[in-house]
This record gives C-alpha cells, structure tokens and sequence, in this order.
C-alpha cells in the first residue's frame, strides 16, 4: 500500500538531455517514481567549430546514475538522430535494459550494434497499436509519417497525467508504403485527455504543408530517363522511401543499380531483408562490374549528400574511391536537404562535380527532395487534433522551437501553458498539471577517435586555433653559467608568413629586449617564467608584423 501511494504522489518528471539545441541527439526522460523511460538515443555530427570530432552525444550522466530506475528505451524511428548513441550507452548501462521499437528500426539497430560487438541486445519489436507497461508508465504506439518506415508516436500513460510525443512526422496522405498517420489512435487519445503534447518542430519555420513524398518520384524518373550516361544518386542511406523511388526510376529506364558507401550497403540489405525495399536481385550490381555495362544503363545509390568528406560521393568527386571514379558527362543528383551547418560541405562538393563535368541536380534545380517533416499547417493540425492542456516543442533549433510556439498560441494555446525548455531543463506533472522542475547535469560528449567523454573546450581552442593561424615552436638556448639566453630558433607549421633570417633576427631582438627588462632567476626552476616570457613576446610580435595569432610552443633548454 505503501509503495502505492509513493508512486501516486511522485509527480512525472520529463527531462529533455537532447534535442533541444539543434536538428540532432535527441533523449527524452520519463520519470515517474521509481520508474524511468528513455525516448530515443540519436546523435549530431560535428560543426566546424569542433576539429577533430567524430561523434557529438548527449550527455546521459542522469540516466547512469539512475539506472536502477530505467525499464526500457523507446526509439521512435531508425535514424541516426535518434540511435546514435545507443552504443555508447548501451556500453556504459551495467545491465541489459529492453530496446522497444518497429521492426527496421531495430533492424538498423541491430547491425550498429554488431559494429561495436554488443552482443544479444533484449530488443522487443513493437508497431502501430502496440501497448507496453514499464511500471507506472504504459504506453501506446501509433504510426506516424516520416522519411523512413516504421516511424512511431508514443502515448505515455502515468499515475500523474498523460503525454502524447508525436517523433519526427509529417502528415503525408500519399506515402510509399501505403502507411498514413494514424488519426484515429491520436483522435482517441486526445479524448481520453493529453495534459502535454511534445512535437516536431524541424519545419515549424516553413509556411504551407510539406510535399508528399510520392511527389519526388516522377521528377527521379525524368532525371534519370534524360540523363546520357551513368547517373549518380546521394541520399541519406536510411531514407528508404527514397531509395525505393530511386530504384523504381532506376528499373523504369532499363538501368542496374549499384550500391556503394558501408551505410547505404548495411541498410540497403537489412531492408532488403525485412520487406520494406523491393529491388530484384537481378537488377543489383556489383561495383566491380560497373565496366560491363554501357555507361547509360548505370545508377549509383551512394551516401554523401551532407558533404561529408569521407562519404562515398565525396572521394569520388575527389577521385580517392577505390573501385568508382567520376568523369566529363556523369549526372549527379544529390537527393536531401543539407542539414544546418552542412551547406558549406554540401557547395564544395558540388563545385567539385561542375568542375569535372557533372551535370548536378539537387532541390533548387528540379523537386528531388521532400523534407519528411511538417511545416506549419501539419503542425497546427496535430495541435488541433490532440487539443493538449500544455505543449513542449521539441527537435529543433531555437527559432524553429519559438516558431513553434507561435503556432501554439495561434490555435489557442495559452502562453503560460507553454514551455520552451534547453538540454537539461525539466518539466514535472501532477494532477495533470505541469510547471517547471529541477535542472539536471547535461551537456555533450565527444567521440574523439576511440575516446569517448567530454573532450577539454581548451583542446578545441587549440584546434580551432591551428587550423586557422598554424603554430610557431620558438626553442630558446639559456646558459645557466652566463644566466642569459644565447640564442633563439624558430620553426613554423601552417603559418601565413616566412621564418627566414630577418624574422628569426628581428623576433629574437624582440625577445631578448623583454627578457632584458624583466628580473629572471635564471635557474632550472626558474625555466617556467622564461617560458612564459617567450612565448608573450613572440605572440606580441608576430600579431604586430602579421597580423595572425599561431599557436606559441616555447621550448627552453639549458646549457
């Protein structure tokens, strides 16, 4: 009875630890007593401000220190947004908590989780209509829309008040499986009473309805019949409607397919295996035998679309892919949108194809790309069907989660009712009543190579710094037995300047007359301060002549 009470009068928190800083790693706590759900898992890749980076995750300190709580990890749909990071923390969790999610979604789980030798995860595979009870907390599937199969909405039930979280979606009434949103669970819910609403907002900046998917496959078609030789595609490998149109458009015009990029290989078989991409074995190609066609009887499917330099599209627009190079006459069309902060690797590929003679279709030129989430007016239709007590915008950027909550207060929503919140933010219900809770500890980690944790900002100072000015490593000669410095040489990395002669006088002289002003204890312990005086007056110096600021690396060695 005891415990009963205790689970009644525990109010639910809800604590976003991603998603709420940009189109990426989204994780959701639900915590109600002794009970926790997480919702999604996802990952963001690095901007140009972090050199070096890898991965970018969420920090999930919170759901490690509360693991003794956690009874499942819900994943909406299969994209890296909102998997990414389940290894990392999968690998971190001391025990195996059950992954429920649809089919190729766990599918795509599956494979990346072999990568990393995690081995019999406890997946529980789960579809529009699925109901499941973690403790406190039930909850209710229903399909949703998205650029990939399998996509799902959660309705969560609990002792204090119900939340509906849509995933990502929009309201496509023509999609290529055949599977619409589900109107009458979300028409259900919304009778039965949503206290909180947390939805979409990637596209809550776009005005209008966001085109139907099924709208992109004719313009495909005619790229592709119009094309003279081999036609290169690049898409996100996890977009398997898309890849679905591509192929059919491919088949339409007599041309076998090929597919290339270890992404686009993985999820390509295993959606191949599930049902949910139908190409005939016959009609697939192995790269290696590429030259046994004729050039207009070819369509590449490859991974690249976001610029990313080491993807397939990119090393072969560079001519570093071992087995499929571009030439004068090939068509390219880049099938996606570049997420936010990409578009400059995205130009740069594309100057890359011009210049060899690339004839480059991308959005602005013909419709080869839909976005797979609402814009404004599928946004307001989910608020006026789930008529929600209170709304949280979540996945989104800060002008697409205020925009959002614009459009809340269009149909009628409450100011005081809405909550825009950042990484680590909470929110706790009771009653049915929501306000604002506790903070916890978030941020990012960084996979850095094969390490994992939160990477010193120093180091991407350092690295940000580098890569614009370069470095200068200045070893300065003392002579402990004349305690002055004998000489000075200077050697440079990436800098935009020359060290000849007159800069190795002229920065030595500089040195030395500030060496010259100062009291030094010219002793081996006294080495830190000298160094430290070289290195601000080589700084002082080459920002006076250069006007650049590289990396100072002073070295001081005793004679």
């Amino acid at each position: 009875m005891a415990q009963t009470t205790k689970k009644k009068s525990a109010p639910l928190k809800i604590i976003p630890l991603g998603g709420l800083d940009g189109i990426g790693k989204n994780m959701t706590v639900f915590e109600c007593g002794e009970d926790m759900v997480l919702v999604d898992a996802g990952l963001m890749f690095p901007d140009d401000s972090q050199p070096g980076i890898d991965l970018v995750l969420p920090d999930y300190t919170y759901v490690l220190e509360n693991e003794e709580k956690l009874r499942g990890i819900v994943v909406t749909h299969g994209h890296e947004d909102h998997t990414g990071a389940l290894p990392y923390l999968l690998q971190d969790l001391n025990n195996k908590v059950p992954i429920f999610s649809s089919k190729l979604t766990l599918g795509f789980i599956e494979g990346k989780l072999a990568e990393f030798r995690i081995r019999a995860p406890k997946f529980r595979e789960v579809a529009g209509g699925s109901h499941v009870n973690l403790g406190c907390i039930s909850i209710d599937f229903f399909s949703m829309t998205h650029s990939i199969p399998g996509a799902l909405g959660v309705f969560i039930r609990t002792p204090q008040g119900n939340v509906m979280h849509t995933g990502d979606f929009k309201l496509d009434q023509t999609p290529i499986d055949g599977v619409t949103p589900d109107y009458a669970s979300i028409s259900r819910f919304a009778k039965q009473g949503i206290d909180l609403l947390m939805s979409d907002s990637t596209n809550a900046t776009v005005p209008g309805f966001t085109k139907s998917e099924a709208e992109v496959g004719p313009s495909l078609y005619a790229a592709i019949k119009d094309a003279p030789g081999r036609v290169f595609v690049a898409s996100f490998s996890s977009h398997i409607h898309r890849l679905q149109q591509i192929c059919d458009a491919a088949r339409r015009c007599g041309r076998k397919i090929v597919v290339t990029g270890r992404s686009m290989l993985t999820n390509t078989r295993v959606a191949r295996e599930l049902g949910y991409l139908d190409i005939p074995e016959e009609d697939i190609i192995d790269a290696y035998e590429i030259n046994n066609l004729p050039e207009d009887k070819i369509v590449v499917m490859c991974t690249g679309s976001q610029g990313e330099p080491l993807s397939a599209l990119s090393r072969m627009a560079n001519g570093e892919h071992k087995t499929l190079s571009m030439h004068d006459g090939d068509t390219v069309i880049i099938s996606a949108t570049p997420i936010p902060g990409n578009e400059k690797g995205v130009q740069q590929v594309i100057n890359s194809l011009a210049k060899i003679g690339c004839d480059v279709y991308d959005k602005n030129r013909t419709l080869v790309h839909v976005s797979g989430h609402g814009s404004q007016e599928e946004l307001k239709l989910m608020l006026a069907m789930t008529r929600p007590a209170y709304f949280m915008p979540v996945h989104g950027e800060a002008v697409h989660l205020r925009a959002h909550a614009r459009l809340a207060r269009k149909v009628g929503i409450p100011a005081d009712h809405i909550f825009i919140l950042d990484n680590g933010e909470a929110l706790e219900m009771r009653g049915g009543e929501v306000r604002l809770g506790e903070p916890v500890e978030s941020g990012v980690v960084y996979v850095d190579g094969l390490r994992i944790g939160d990477t010193d900002p120093i180091v991407l100072r350092d690295r940000q710094k580098l890569a614009n000015d370069g470095m200068v490593t200045a070893v300065a000669i003392v002579s402990l037995k004349r305690k002055r410095i004998d000489a000075i040489e200077f050697s440079g990395r990436g800098v935009s300047f020359t060290i000849d002669d007159e800069f190795t006088s002229d920065a030595s002289a500089s040195i030395m007359k500030m060496i010259e002003k100062g009291s030094f204890n010219f002793t081996s312990s006294g080495t830190d301060a000298l160094r430290k005086a070289v290195r601000d007056s080589l700084s002082n110096f080459i920002w006076n002549r250069t006007r650049t600021r590289p990396m100072i690396i002073p070295v001081v060695m005793e004679v």
